[in-house]
């Protein structure tokens, strides 16, 4: 896999050509950034930007009186090739809050290695309904410490009005979820995208999470998509790594709270 290019498709298809990801959710191109604006359960934020030191202050500034002015929350999603190379600082200097880094890990499906086993009394079962929604948002809660309500109600949007855009699945123990996982598909791209993997403390290091990349992958390479892409934490990176997962840049998010 030529990285470089890669990543250039990424920035191309998933950033500067950005689609919504969600009903209710809409991408505007205003100058020099691409920014999704959605509602309140929504993810508000700025996808892609192409500036310079001579303009990246008050594109900046711009970006926070249009979202302070609809009254949301909104992120601006920073890669480690972004331009200017001091566009993190400047964001921090107009009042954002930089969460912790990931990198952005993409693998060819094809080249993936797939051999991730469930350990035995583990099953799968897909959420497709409101009932399977609770079980992912209950296994998010718990294995993450946060609140669940925004992915609840997105998920839910999602199945009802574009069900081929999204795959979720827990991972069950008799009746109890330990583990979840979701994948956004992208329409008119080569691109599918890792979201929400995680597992309840209790059952962690038993190849669970391993097990739902694979079962993942193999449903994207049924559906016709060449890569797979994950921002990925320092937990999740040495797994992806051994799966066939090539670290291509950092992504930081920059969280600005009207």
């Amino acid at each position: 896999m030529d990285h470089a290019s890669v990543l250039a498709l990424h920035d191309r298809d998933l950033r500067e050509g950005a689609r919504p990801d969600g009903p209710g959710s809409r991408v505007e191109r205003v100058g020099g950034v691409v920014r999704q604006v959605a509602d309140a359960h929504g993810w508000n934020g700025v996808l892609w930007s192409d500036l310079d030191a001579t303009n990246a202050d008050a594109t900046i500034a711009e970006q926070i009186a249009y979202f302070t002015a609809l009254g949301r929350d909104f992120e601006w999603k920073l890669y480690g090739h972004d331009l200017p190379t001091d566009l993190g600082q400047r964001l921090t200097a107009a009042g954002f809050t930089p969460e912790p880094q990931e990198t952005l890990m993409i693998g060819e499906v094809a080249a993936l290695t797939l051999d991730g086993q469930l350990p035995d009394g583990i099953r799968l079962l897909p959420a497709t309904d409101r009932a399977g929604v609770d079980l992912v948002a209950d296994v998010h809660e718990k294995a993450f410490g946060t609140d669940s309500a925004r992915l609840r109600a997105r998920l839910l949007a999602q199945l009802a009005a574009e069900p081929d855009t999204v795959v979720a699945v827990v991972a069950l123990a008799g009746d109890e979820p330990v583990s979840a996982a979701r994948m956004e598909l992208v329409p008119g791209t080569r691109f599918a995208g890792l979201w929400g993997g995680g597992t309840v403390e209790a059952w962690r290091g038993r190849g669970i999470y391993r097990a739902l990349i694979a079962h993942r992958a193999r449903i994207a390479a049924d559906r016709g998509y060449r890569y797979l892409q994950v921002d990925a934490s320092d937990q999740s990176r040495p797994i992806l790594e051994r799966l066939g997962f090539s670290p291509l840049t950092t992504t930081t998010p920059y969280v600005y709270e009207p």
